[in-house]
């Protein structure tokens, strides 16, 4: 699904994305700190190249996980 101005990135772009005020649950993670600033960079990134919405972004993380792990 795309919406509005955002660009298309590839498959994922099949995925449903989250919409402000959809009923949504927190997930609390702990990492290295290191790891908190690589994954808030890249998601700057890619919400400021290509237009998409931070919960968008968080979205397609927690996936792309459970996919490679076959949840």
């Amino acid at each position: 699904m795309n919406t509005g101005g955002n660009k298309t990135t590839g498959p994922e772009d099949n995925r449903q994305h989250p919409v402000e005020g959809d009923c949504l649950e927190s997930l609390t993670i702990k990492l290295r700190p290191d790891l908190y600033r690589a994954y808030q960079r890249c998601s700057w990134i890619i919400i400021h190249e290509t237009g998409r919405s931070q919960l968008d972004i968080m979205q397609e993380m927690v996936e792309d996980f459970l996919i490679k792990h076959g949840c």
